[in-house]
């Protein structure tokens, strides 16, 4: 199959990312960079081929290739791929993103032990923000599996597709997938919460009715994870209240102050080692002093909080990224292209 093929080749070079189009050479992202496989060539044939064998795999998303976009996943060998086909130029497209079969622990992942902690609540909601391909997936999947192992709870999960594959252990586990199992994220929280769930996740929080039920979900004694499209921890309660309506919003600063346990800000930045790539990560605990600026929508003030709170395990995104570059982590110029405030840490680099 040319599908096993080039999975199989991805795999190998332990790619996040592989890219497939018409008369181009098989490209894969490897540590954020894409490299050109210089003996695959995707031919026309070959592109129908690999429909073809997507379709036979069960792909019944696929059929209907007149909506020009469509997502899809599947498994194989030791990994779960998350695929988009698309069209340009008229030709299809296929984007593959690889994702191991296995869940990685907290610790395996090297994350701070607060985010165990993030687990524990019977009531709350957890973001974990950052750009694409940030390993947002990866770390919510870790904190999941932590309570799978550890808590008699039924967990159900809404994702667009269904990424990681939970097997349930001391948790009962359900995972509905956009487009086969519920057709929204939102019908799927809605109707979630008459399914008896005590852990919910909701795989993105992308409009105004998602981000209301999940804070309603929240504070009816559910314990709600989720993902959102964010530059910082700070600013995303200042983000999710902008999303509402002026008329709403001190209803959902008030809403968002009482359920929101932490943010989780990420970024994958290379090694200095170049042997992959590390989390630089930001924290967000939400303690009395930023549960009030939320509420009275003062939120300006939250990054000095953060930078203030330490001693609970909040740290700012640029100082984290100062920490992993005086461990020998990462390099110079990586803190000087993704510092939030590049004169001020340069003055600290020296």
């Amino acid at each position: 199959m040319y599908i096993e093929k080039i999975v199989s080749k991805g795999e190998e070079m332990d790619a996040s990312d592989i890219h497939l189009t018409i008369d181009q050479n098989v490209m894969y992202r490897v540590d954020g960079d894409l490299v050109q496989d210089e003996e695959l060539v995707v031919e026309k044939h070959v592109m129908e081929k690999l429909i073809d064998e997507l379709q036979s795999m069960g792909k019944k998303q696929l059929k209907n290739v007149d909506e020009k976009e469509v997502d899809f996943s599947f498994g194989f060998g030791e990994s779960r791929i998350r695929g988009n086909l698309y069209f340009s130029d008229k030709s299809p497209v296929v984007a593959l993103r690889v994702i191991p079969r296995e869940i990685m622990t907290i610790d395996d992942l090297g994350l701070p032990k607060l985010f165990k902690d993030f687990c524990e609540p019977d009531k709350g909601l957890v973001l974990v923000a950052g750009p694409t391909g940030s390993g947002k997936s990866t770390t919510l999947a870790a904190m999941l599996e932590y309570i799978n192992v550890r808590r008699q709870v039924h967990m159900i999960t809404i994702e667009d597709p269904v990424e990681y594959v939970f097997k349930g252990k001391k948790a009962l586990v359900h995972q509905r997938e956009l487009g086969t199992d519920t057709i929204s994220f939102y019908n799927g929280l809605k109707y979630a919460m008459r399914e008896d769930p005590d852990v919910i996740l909701v795989g993105e929080m992308r409009d105004a009715e998602t981000m209301e039920l999940a804070m309603t979900a929240a504070e009816t004694g559910h314990l709600v994870f989720s993902t959102i499209h964010t530059n910082s921890a700070a600013t995303t309660p200042e983000r999710i209240v902008g999303v509402f309506p002026p008329h709403q919003q001190n209803q959902i600063a008030m809403q968002l102050a009482n359920t929101l346990i932490a943010v989780i800000y990420q970024r994958l930045l290379k090694r200095k080692d170049k042997k992959g790539r590390i989390a630089v990560i930001e924290i967000m605990v939400v303690n009395q002093a930023i549960r009030n600026l939320i509420r009275e929508q003062k939120f300006h003030q939250i990054d000095s909080m953060m930078q203030a709170g330490g001693k609970l395990g909040m740290v700012t995104f640029d100082d984290a990224l100062l920490k992993a570059y005086r461990n020998g982590i990462v390099n110079r110029e990586q803190v000087k292209a993704f510092a939030r405030d590049p004169q001020s840490i340069s003055r600290r680099l020296i």
